[in-house]
């Protein structure tokens, strides 16, 4: 097949990663012919440009195609990417995030393109905007579905999310879970004792780790918030369960725990010297380190180096640092926002918080940091449940799949 992948930016991030493996995949394993186009990957958020290149994948940028609503630039990119299209004369068009997802298709559509597919990595819409904004991007989206023949979501709720708003009926729709390298995180654990080390951290440090860019929406404020409480903590008493001879009883020790939690936040973006402000006033500096823009291939490290992963995005398809976190062998505690309880199983893989309950994530943090052998469970379980699931080969096969039968429903 030939096959074009569009997506608006090849910045470092999920639907971004899952869009060139796929793309490596196509070209390396199934012979296919294969096109990205993509914008500049303008942004503090780092490249895969690369790594693309890298891998075999031919890419095309166009200039002007930007995350940004901007009406000229829009059209200018609308007229290269069908220019670009009519050049490359493809069986399929794959479009990813809004911007592409929205020029792509379109542009697929006039074009006549026989299979146009579309994945949802994270709606455009959601609970936090204005209810104006809310309505242009569903209006937007529902536009855009009537001009592909199917719609992929990353997570069973992006579908039920995207078929409530009335995007397009249920029937359109397929869950393909974003596939990833899986292996470097099964073998990540043997980078742990030195990578703790360089970062300072000694055996009775218990490491809290954040991987998420330093932006709006992404939870930073939010655990800044319940670390205050979980280090605070430290200067209290807590009960504990102990064994005696003749039964458990319950004994006051002091709370010293908490007073070794750390917090790492992997990434970078326009909100660090907000947060890093935000730290100094809370007097937590000396618990919180800032490891900046990090290359992919250092993240199953950096989760080596965690006992935590917590996720405090208000909204996301299905975040990719969660199943990263599970088949490296660590328990998550996520906002119960989107996907995320189909990988966070509630008191089983980890804990699920409703999204903005500071109390509740000040909890279910302070559960894990105190207790090794709940996180050393959690994190066993979800390793076996989602090592294979999230395999990039599983999710290549699964949409090679439905392209072919796209193809065959119109031929």
């Amino acid at each position: 097949m030939r096959i074009a992948h569009v997506i608006t930016r090849l910045i470092l991030g999920g639907a971004q990663e899952n869009t060139v493996l796929c793309c490596e995949d196509l070209i390396h394993r199934h012979g296919d012919d294969v096109l990205l186009v993509t914008g500049p990957p303008l942004g503090p958020e780092g490249s895969l440009l690369e790594r693309a290149r890298a891998g075999g994948v031919p890419v095309e940028i166009i200039d002007p195609l930007r995350r940004p609503i901007h009406p000229w630039r829009d059209a200018i990119s609308y007229l290269q990417l069908k220019k670009t299209l009519r050049r490359f004369r493809p069986d399929v068009v794959h479009t990813h995030s809004a911007k592409g997802g929205m020029l792509g298709r379109a542009a697929a559509w006039s074009l006549g393109v026989p299979a146009i597919v579309h994945t949802v990595h994270g709606a455009p819409f959601h609970p936090w905007q204005g209810r104006g904004a809310r309505r242009f991007f569903q209006d937007c989206e529902r536009w855009a579905a009537k001009r592909c023949h199917a719609m992929v979501g990353v997570a069973d709720a992006m579908t039920d999310l995207m078929v409530s708003a009335g995007v397009a009926p249920r029937e359109k729709f397929i869950t393909v879970y974003s596939g990833m390298e899986v292996e470097p995180f099964l073998q990540s654990g043997e980078h742990r004792q030195r990578v703790r080390r360089e970062l300072g951290y000694g055996d009775e440090h218990v490491v809290i780790g954040k991987i998420a860019r330093l932006f709006k929406l992404k939870g930073h404020d939010d655990v800044i918030r319940a670390a205050r409480d979980v280090i605070g903590a430290g200067k209290g008493v807590r009960n504990r369960l102990c064994e005696a001879p003749s039964g458990p009883f319950r004994q006051t020790v002091p709370d010293t725990f908490s007073a070794n939690v750390r917090f790492l936040f992997v990434g970078d973006g326009i909100f660090r010297d907000r947060l890093e402000r935000q730290i100094a006033a809370a007097g937590l500096t000396a618990h919180f380190q800032f490891t900046g823009l990090v290359p992919p291939e250092r993240i199953p490290e950096l989760i080596a180096a965690m006992d935590v992963v917590v996720h405090a995005s208000l909204r996301e398809g299905l975040a990719r640092v969660l199943p990263q976190a599970l088949i490296s062998g660590k328990p998550a505690v996520s906002y119960d926002v989107d996907g995320a309880r189909e990988v966070v199983i509630d008191g089983e893989t980890g804990l699920l918080v409703p999204a903005r309950d500071i109390a509740g994530l000040t909890s279910a943090l302070r559960r894990l940091a105190a207790d090794p052998a709940m996180r050393s469970r959690m994190g066993q379980e979800g390793r076996r449940r989602f090592t294979d699931v999230f395999r990039h080969e599983r999710m290549t096969e699964q949409l090679r799949a439905l392209y072919r039968n796209v193809l065959d429903k119109r031929t």
